[in-house]
């Protein structure tokens, strides 16, 4: 019989609940690593956001351009990753999720299936605010691909 390890549902910030009992098992995560990539790439663009400068009526050209760098220029982005991981199906948050707590070190690689299921017990509200109110989310994200042995290197190199 395959071990099984005990958690308890709400253990961290999302909903209460009862103790879950889940099979341990290593895995590739069901879901693109591609898709993981866009959120990373999409979300360093977030953070190069400067808090510090106004929005203003005055030409990008002028102005060096810094003003596609204030929360106004960054909206189209957020608004393009906010649709983007709400357009995913619950089974590719729950991974998301899971990826970016394995990045972030709250589960080893090898605990997978458990990240997930306590991604989907946890799931009370929308993926994408959760997510996006990560800090570091990106790095998470990389360095839990980086963990299963992939990364955004390609990826990347397709963008720019």
């Amino acid at each position: 019989m395959s071990e099984t390890k005990q958690i308890r549902k709400g253990s961290e910030d999302w909903s209460e609940g009862e103790n879950l009992s889940v099979p341990v098992d290593e895995g590739m995560p069901d879901i693109n690593p591609e898709k993981i990539c866009f959120i990373i790439l999409k979300s360093r663009e977030l953070a190069m956001e400067d808090t510090d400068i106004e929005a203003d009526a005055s030409n990008e050209t002028d102005d060096g351009f810094s003003s596609i760098l204030t929360h106004d220029g960054q909206a189209p982005t957020e608004a393009e990753l906010l649709g983007f991981i709400d357009a995913m199906d619950e089974d590719e948050q729950n991974a998301i999720v899971a990826m970016m707590w394995i990045g972030r070190g709250d589960y080893d690689s090898s605990d997978w299936k458990l990240a997930v299921a306590e991604a989907r017990a946890r799931r009370s509200g929308p993926v994408s605010k959760y997510l996006l109110g990560t800090p570091l989310l990106s790095d998470y994200l990389e360095t839990a691909l980086s963990e299963f042995g992939e990364s955004c290197e390609d990826f990347d190199k397709d963008r720019i």
